[in-house]
């Protein structure tokens, strides 16, 4: 069964019309976003403990203290991307390195490599070559121009985006781009994730996250969207997961 954008759209309409006026809805999403998006960067942290953490800096008992600092360092990062996307900040490279760097304050480190020292935790590109499985992504020697180029390109979509459809996928291709050019040592899926959503939030339609549950169905479609050069692949997964993060949302509301 494909994809039906339009009830998608709907699905949007009814979500705004009944989360009018939630005052906590905000705060909700927001832990919500945190708790998913770390879970499935390896977090154990359990849903009640990250709201715990982030609503009444409760600690997680006899879980790992880095797991707690990635909690905390992702929250603050994603109240600073979505605030910035109230303002309409324009998608940059120093805009995408603050995010990385917030995404690994607590979390990255200083790496010496035959390139040369970079420091994670200041969002600079990576200096070195990254693997995931059988996955190599582009050549840090790329990074630096294949950046420029996603700027430019993500840039142009979201300017040119009119339509539903192209507003969700100026945003989709960011969050894909972005992961395949992997220009962190770390934080890249978190940092991807967040810039869709800053997308999504400068177009004034609601952020979501990707369930943890479905993590694997995530890197497969990530992964199958890149080895067949077929964008539609991802692209359809993620709609699927907006759908399902809305219908969730409706009903609880």
């Amino acid at each position: 069964m494909g994809i039906d954008i339009n009830k998608i759209e709907k699905l949007v309409a009814n979500y705004n019309e009944a989360t009018r006026g939630q005052v906590d809805l905000k705060k909700h999403t927001y832990y919500a976003i945190t708790w998913h998006s770390t879970a499935i960067e390896g977090s154990t942290l359990t849903e009640g403990q990250v709201y715990n953490l982030l609503d009444q800096d409760i600690p997680a008992k006899n879980k790992p203290f880095t797991e707690q600092q990635m909690v905390i360092d992702h929250q603050k990062a994603l109240v600073y991307t979505l605030d910035a996307a109230k303002r309409k900040q324009p998608l940059t490279e120093p805009f995408i390195h603050t995010i990385g760097s917030m995404v690994l304050k607590n979390t990255g480190s200083v790496y010496n490599t035959v390139q040369g020292t970079f420091d994670s935790t200041k969002g600079e590109y990576r200096l070195l070559n990254v693997f995931a499985g059988a996955r190599r992504f582009p050549g840090s020697t790329k990074v630096p121009a294949l950046m420029k180029s996603f700027v430019v390109d993500t840039n142009k979509l979201f300017t040119e985006a009119k339509t539903f459809k192209e507003k969700c996928e100026a945003a989709f291709y960011a969050h894909y781009q972005f992961v395949n050019i992997h220009p962190f040592a770390d934080g890249n899926g978190r940092t991807g994730r967040l810039l869709m959503n800053c997308i999504l939030a400068s177009f004034d339609l609601p952020v979501f996250y990707i369930f943890k549950s479905s993590r694997i169905s995530y890197i497969q479609a990530l992964e199958k969207a890149c080895t067949t050069d077929n964008i539609a692949v991802f692209y359809d997964f993620i709609y699927r997961q907006y759908q399902k993060f809305l219908e969730k949302e409706i009903r609880t509301v």
